[in-house]
């Protein structure tokens, strides 16, 4: 008859379908609470009237009669008008699983009275499978019908959607009536249930009467603990290799929590055996001695004591029990704290001994398996514990017992034993295949043969026990065969359920050795083939996931602990347990990565923080090696030689580069050195998992460091500009790049730490610094550069304040009263040219020419503008430049010269900086043509300039114009070179190799526009620049014949331009120059000059 009832397989698809309700009620409960998740109907103002009655008159709402009053009539049609379609959707999702609760409680009910009607045997320590499935069934239908009373809005959504199902089929939903009959049954949900099992009390009573053997044991002090040694291999060495076993094998890594679940709730059900036995007594006082809180599911919690007491208090000769419990719950406000976090101060080094032993020797994960789910349990239950209590601190004088900022150790240690598990499976295979076909199988056997009574079909599952087991060898492993003896576990089941009722054959609990045997066979073979399986039962931390504010706080104090960092890296790792809670029967509870992520982004961020501060300090240190600051050391040198006076006591002296690293105690500890402990203990926390996985995605710590360090350099480098944008103040090229290379330096010694690879970060942030903006959007230091280059110092350039130096290759200011913002060559000597072309490299000067380009194109179009203004003149002034007295008198038509001139130097101070920095480019090299100038190579014709004159010519000019226009201003620019010498500042200087005006630009402004724009028009460079040279010879011979005027002044200084001209222009020559002005007035002029310029010798 047994073998009909199928009760084990009832039990284990009951026990799933029945979890999977329970965390269906939790969603509905969750939805309808969280203000993000509720639909929007539950909070829509017009509904409120609707919803109300739907509450007062439930379930008898009749919706269509006449007896409802007009005002309550209404409310139908705004149900049904108002809902919207996810809200109806919400409805009938809710509806279907409050009809699959009313579906398991029938099957829960017909198993109860099947298992009462068959009288079964329940003991935890005999048939432990039958038991354990017995018990979760019973308080997991309690708990979803306690989770059903927590839904406050059930009868709004069971109403609505009835209402709904009424207008929309003229009739009521069939399943309407009992919804509602159980909705008003379970309002106090106590008292309904403990109707129910009334008729079960003695089964219930016996299956948790049977915790005595073991509840107790796990529950023991902390000081029993340590004076058992508790999980430590080395107590005894001689046993070391002896297999660890046990009469009750599964129960050793059974959840503390589990049972004390099944005893507080088993005990509320059935309470008539605690007045009635003193053994219930007493093991339900010490269940609710154990702490305050008690899961029903996810972080839905029950109060035990307060929730014990309030139904207690309604019942006649219960107050004994509620003095019980008042008792209990003081014992645990005082006492509680302080034993677990005894507890978890022992498991800490208990579990990391464990651990150290283990990872020496793996070979003793064979017969020491137990050791290792008794560790991972124990440390499970004291977490969970903590989480609980911590989220529900109750009002005690001791509330630091509820903070442990040490978890992060016992969470890491966890974590290594779950991997070295993964790691070691070959080895727990190789040891239990020959412990089950060797020892299991014959030992089964032998107790087989002792029986005096062995029915058929339990004959027949033994003896297939016996046959698969026996059968098993070492081959199967080498050969990497993959096992599967879920069968076996299940006919074990099916065999405790035949042998557990009253009038079997075969009574299980008269052979305990034959319960003892299979049950250890049992976990032998899950370590076999289900050890994720074990791990899920003995180390399932996912309620940190339903504690997110514990969890982050947990995080946190781990974070500031220097002692803890190295274990940080337990938190993400924790998220990989999150997937263990999920339940197929409710696909749509949220699975967000947002924890894991925020913790591997702060360790990140703490590493990422901790390196750059050590950059900054190598780079302060390497900044006091550079030559700038030579001065006052060479100064203190010479004073000492020549015995001169030496600073007074007062005066703190500077200390010498390298003082930082002379200590007298090595126990003196510096900033420097708690950085590198810091370091290496983040550093250590990245080293453990190169990656792992939750909820199907691979994450990779390293990666979120990478991330973290591009965009914190990237800001870094930014910074060490010093760009002032009020001020214009900004950082030395060379000063930046000796900065950038320090931090570079220090960043490589990472790899010392961690495996990542630095060269690829530092080449990809500096690569972004080549670009106007970087991968964020914001600025880069080519950004920076460019705009200083060209609105600090080519801006003064342009108006003469700073000079262009030819001689010694850079700009320099003038010597003027006014105050000097910067020493221009300090920012632009041929140091700092090479410093800016590395620090931007091609990409970056490209960027920079083009917007030189865009300077240029400015002022050409003026100049355009000028011509075409004297474009009657000029056309005169080229047909008839070589008779002085028509030119003379166009010469007072003409108008604007010094405008251009002065537009002409702006483009060759500009042209001439470009050139300084293509220079300083060396050998970087690109092979695209058009980027040829901005790699420094040489061209007679400058490609990017082309391009900016080429894209200035519209759709409504024509070739011809644009010709005629570039042919012009070449003879306004000529005809316009006698004005210069009224400028006083016109002089040429030979120290800088130029006028203090910077019109020596011009040369370079006029070979290289010329150039640029009748390559652009396709006409003849050298024959149009032969045209200026004619026609600006004759402008300037008619200075000389005009000695007595103010524009003789200056005139050898302004001869000097027709030189500088032919010798700077790749068209010219110096025949060209000669046959159209004479030698000799050059060679008078740089004579003259020359006079001024006075020699020092130094």
């Amino acid at each position: 008859m047994a073998y009909q009832h199928k009760l084990a397989e009832k039990l284990t698809i009951l026990n799933d379908r029945g979890r999977g309700v329970l965390i269906r009620m939790n969603y509905i409960k969750k939805a309808c609470s969280d203000s993000k998740l509720r639909p929007s109907f539950l909070m829509d103002k017009a509904m409120e009237s609707a919803m109300k009655y739907i509450n007062k008159k439930f379930p008898s709402i009749d919706f269509r009669g006449s007896s409802v009053s007009s005002q309550h009539a209404s409310h139908g049609p705004a149900v049904h008008h108002l809902v919207p379609s996810n809200g109806t959707r919400f409805c009938c999702t809710s509806h279907t699983r409050f009809i699959a609760t009313i579906v398991c409680r029938d099957h829960v009910y017909e198993l109860l009275n099947t298992i009462d009607a068959c009288q079964c045997f329940f003991n935890i320590t005999v048939n432990f499978d039958f038991t354990k499935s017995f018990l979760d069934l019973i308080v997991t239908y309690a708990s979803v019908i306690i989770m059903l009373s927590r839904i406050d809005d059930k009868k709004v959504l069971v109403g609505m959607y009835n209402c709904a199902h009424e207008m929309s089929n003229g009739n009521s939903e069939p399943s309407y009536p009992r919804l509602g009959q159980m909705f008003l049954e379970y309002e106090q949900p106590l008292k309904k249930l403990t109707e129910e099992f009334g008729p079960h009390t003695k089964v219930v009573t016996e299956a948790l009467l049977s915790l005595q053997m073991v509840y107790p044991r796990r529950n023991l002090p902390v000081e029993q603990w340590r004076s058992a040694q508790l999980l430590s291999l080395l107590s005894a060495p001689a046993a070391m290799l002896s297999p660890a076993c046990c009469d009750t094998m599964a129960c050793e890594y059974l959840s503390m929590d589990v049972m004390e679940r099944w005893i507080i709730l088993g005990f509320l059900l059935c309470h008539s055996s605690l007045n009635t036995n003193a053994a219930s007594q007493e093991l339900w006082k010490m269940a609710l001695r154990s702490g305050l809180y008690l899961t029903l599911i996810r972080d839905e919690v029950i109060n035990i004591h307060k929730f014990s007491e309030d139904y207690f208090d309604g019942l006649k000769g219960y107050s004994k029990r509620v003095a019980d419990i008042k008792e209990c719950r003081e014992h645990v406000v005082t006492n509680c704290g302080a034993i677990h976090r005894e507890k978890r101060h022992f498991l800490r080094n208990a579990v990391k001994e464990l651990y150290k032993i283990l990872e020496d020797e793996p070979g003793l994960l064979g017969p020491k398996a137990l050791f290792v789910f008794m560790a991972l349990s124990f440390s499970r239950d004291e977490i969970g514990w903590l989480v609980r209590h911590s989220e529900n601190v109750p009002k005690t004088k001791t509330p630091e017992d509820y903070v442990d900022s040490q978890i992060a150790e016992l969470l890491f240690y966890m974590q290594r034993l779950r991997t070295l598990l993964a790691k070691h499976n070959s080895v727990i295979q190789r040891y239990h295949v020959m412990y089950l076909a060797q020892f299991d199988s014959l030992v089964i056997n032998d107790t087989i043969q002792s029986m005096y009574v062995c029915p058929e079909e339990e004959s027949v599952l033994m003896s297939s026990f016996i046959s698969i087991l026996s059968a098993l060898s070492l081959k199967q492993v080498e050969n990497g065969e993959e096992f599967d003896f879920k069968a076996l576990r299940l006919d074990w089941l099916r065999l405790q359920a035949y042998t557990s009722v009253s009038k079997a054959a075969l009574a299980l609990k008269e052979y305990p050795d034959l319960a003892k045997i299979m049950n250890m066979t049992q976990f032998h073979t899950r370590l076999m083939d289900d050890i994720d399986g074990l791990l899920v039962e003995a180390a399932d931390i996912s309620i940190l996931c339903y504690y997110p504010r514990v969890f982050e706080k947990m995080f946190t104090q781990g974070s500031e602990d220097v002692a803890m960092q190295r274990y940080l890296m337990a938190f993400p790792m924790a998220c990989t347990h999150f997937n263990q809670s999920c339940h197929d029967m409710c696909p749509e509870e949220k699975r967000s990565l947002k924890l894991c992520v925020t913790f591997l982004e702060e360790i990140a961020r703490q590493t990422c923080t901790v390196v750059l501060e050590i950059c900054a300090e190598q780079c302060n240190l390497n900044d006091q090696l550079l030559a700038k600051h030579c001065a006052d050391t060479i100064s203190r040198a010479r004073n000492k030689k020549q015995k001169k006076q030496m600073p007074k006591k007062g005066e703190v002296q500077k200390e010498k580069p390298g003082t930082e690293s002379q200590r007298k105690d090595r126990a003196i500890v510096t900033n420097m050195d708690r950085m590198h402990l810091t370091l290496s203990e983040l550093c250590t926390a990245f080293s453990h998992y190169p990656d792992f996985t939750v909820f199907n995605h691979i994450v990779v710590p390293a990666e979120f460091l990478l991330s973290q360090l591009e965009t914190r350099l990237t800001k870094t480098i930014v910074r060490m500009a010093n760009y002032n944008q009020t001020t214009h103040e900004i950082s030395r090229p060379s000063d930046l790049l000796a900065g950038i290379r320090a931090y570079t330096a220090s960043l490589h010694s990472l790899s010392c730490y961690i495996n990542i690879d630095m060269t690829r970060l530092v080449k990809c942030v500096l690569l972004q610094q080549t670009q106007p903006l970087d991968s964020q959007g914001g600025q880069t230091i080519t950004t920076l550069y460019t705009n200083w280059y060209l609105e600090g110092l080519l801006r003064q350039a342009s108006n003469a304040v700073i000079i262009h130096c030819p001689t010694m290759h850079c700009f320099m200011n003038q010597t003027i009263e006014n105050e000097r913002t910067f020493h221009a060559e300090e920012f632009s000597d041929i140091v700092e040219m090479q410093a800016l072309a590395e620090l931007l490299g091609p990409y970056g000067l490209k960027f920079l020419s083009e917007n030189l380009m865009w300077h240029i194109t400015s002022q050409v179009a003026e100049l355009k503008k000028l011509v075409i203004e004297n474009m009657d003149t000029l056309v005169q002034m080229r047909a008839k430049f070589d008779k002085p007295e028509t030119m003379a008198n166009l010469q007072k038509k003409l108008t604007g010269c010094e405008n251009v001139l002065k537009r002409m130097t702006i483009i060759g101070v500009i042209l001439s900086f470009r050139a300084m920095v293509q220079d300083s480019l060396g050998d970087m090299t690109l092979s695209v043509y058009e980027l040829a100038s901005a790699s420094g190579l040489p061209c007679d014709i400058d490609p990017v300039l082309v391009s900016a004159i080429a894209s200035m010519r519209t759709d409504n000019s024509s070739s011809e114009e644009e010709y005629k226009l570039t042919c012009l201003l070449l003879v306004y620019i000529a005809v316009s070179l006698p004005v210069l010498s009224l400028d006083s500042n016109s002089f040429y200087r030979r120290e800088y190799g130029g006028h203090q005006n910077n019109i020596h630009c011009l040369t370079t402004a006029v070979n290289q526009l010329s150039a640029a724009m009748f390559t652009v028009q396709r006409k003849n460079i050298e024959q149009h620049l032969k045209e200026f040279l004619l026609v600006a010879s004759s402008t300037l011979l008619q200075l000389g014949q005009n000695s007595e005027r103010l524009e003789a002044k200056n005139r050898e200084s302004i001869y000097l331009l027709l030189h500088l001209i032919v010798e700077e222009s790749p068209f010219l020559s110096q025949d060209m120059l000669e046959s159209c002005f004479p030698y000799v007035l050059l060679r008078n002029s740089y004579r003259e000059v020359y006079k001024t310029f006075i020699h020092t010798l130094g």
